[in-house]
């Protein structure tokens, strides 16, 4: 079944960019610019990507907050 009808991008296409290591819509649209034309089809690969593991995600989870709280800041 067809995601991006302006590209041709199927949901296979989409499932392989996010197990080759693409976790976000913007890195599926860099792999094979789906959701770069018209952007209907954004959330429907929101919707594939889901919540599922992604290595990148893991790695953003694992490290400490950026920002430091202005309380404990001193």
């Amino acid at each position: 079944m067809y995601v991006c009808s302006c590209f041709g991008i199927t949901e296979a296409q989409v499932k392989q960019h996010a197990e080759n290591g693409a976790c976000t819509p913007r890195q599926i649209a860099s792999a094979c610019k789906a959701g770069t034309d018209c952007g209907g089809c954004v959330r429907r690969i929101q919707a594939l990507l889901g919540r599922g593991a992604c290595p990148r995600r893991e790695l953003i989870d694992q490290r400490a907050p950026a920002l430091v709280p202005l309380d404990d800041a001193a």
